[in-house]
């Protein structure tokens, strides 16, 4: 019997030491098919007709001498390869259709890529090591699988949060995408926070105001990109970590009550008075 996502009920991987590439497989595959049982082998049986990873050197395994390599030049492990497989079908419940595609190719880059890096160079990641460190020591008598199951079911529950906020992300789009087709001079006003990252660093916003968790309203600075994170236009020096009466005294806004020292965020009473202080520091 399989699973909408086609995933046999049955898989083998390597025994022995395991590594956040084939800790994140197993993981993966048990998010899709919670039924399946995945044995830890040194070598995959004969005739098998189930799911083998991270060994065996077939569709998902990366041993081989001619394992595949992303265009950028980053190695496919079995995470990736398995991601590529399955990841726009695992997206596509609860994810927006036209996102699909763009969210688990973002997805590869930020959180499989790094992870497959490391498998393959052994260049460090700290994720990996996370993981790694549910091995058993050298002088432990714990049983490596039953660590090995251990560091998956916490593996299981990262990428859960990690996909319950990227189908998030993509749900937000739209609301975004809607307030951003209101916006005066460089500032977006939600009726809500949503995640917005992705649509408003390519826009033209420079600035977005959203209800506080807090009270009040909060702003922020939008980045020129995910990367660095520098502002397209931050708040002025002065106003960094200033006390409410300082900040009031400064720009004539009763309201702005913090300034954040990093400039990227403010808090104010009112609506009003948050969009005020991004005009003015953009100089309106």
């Amino acid at each position: 019997m399989k699973n909408p996502f086609n995933v046999p009920d049955y898989a083998v991987t390597h025994g022995a030491k395991f590594h956040a590439d084939d800790v994140f497989s197993g993981a993966l595959l048990r998010y899709m098919n919670p039924n399946i049982r995945i044995d830890r082998v040194l070598q995959p049986p004969e005739h098998f007709d189930g799911l083998i990873f991270d060994i065996g050197r077939g569709a998902y395994d990366h041993h081989q001498q001619d394992a595949e390599v992303r265009e950028n030049g980053v190695p496919y492990a079995a995470f990736g390869l398995l991601w590529r497989a399955y990841g726009a079908g695992v997206l596509r419940t609860g994810c927006p259709e036209e996102s699909v595609s763009r969210e688990a190719a973002h997805f590869d880059e930020k959180f499989v890529q790094p992870l497959d890096l490391d498998d393959n160079t052994g260049c460090g990641n700290t994720l990996a090591g996370v993981i790694g460190a549910f091995n058993p020591t050298w002088d432990s008598p714990a049983d490596p699988d039953d660590c090995f199951e251990e560091a998956e079911r916490v593996a299981r529950l990262l990428l859960q949060k990690k996909l319950e906020s990227i189908r998030g992300i993509g749900r937000a789009r739209a609301l975004v995408e809607e307030a951003l087709t209101h916006m005066e001079d460089g500032v977006v006003i939600l009726s809500r926070f949503a995640p917005w990252k992705s649509v408003l660093i390519p826009s033209p916003a420079r600035f977005v105001v959203y209800p506080s968790q807090r009270g009040g309203y909060s702003a922020q600075v939008v980045p020129t990109d995910e990367e660095t994170g520098a502002a397209k236009q931050p708040f002025p020096a002065a106003w960094a970590g200033q006390t409410p009466e300082a900040l009031a005294d400064m720009t004539g806004i009763a309201g702005l009550r913090f300034c954040h020292n990093g400039r990227f965020l403010i808090a104010a009473d009112t609506l009003e008075e948050a969009v005020r202080a991004c005009r003015l520091a953009d100089g309106k």
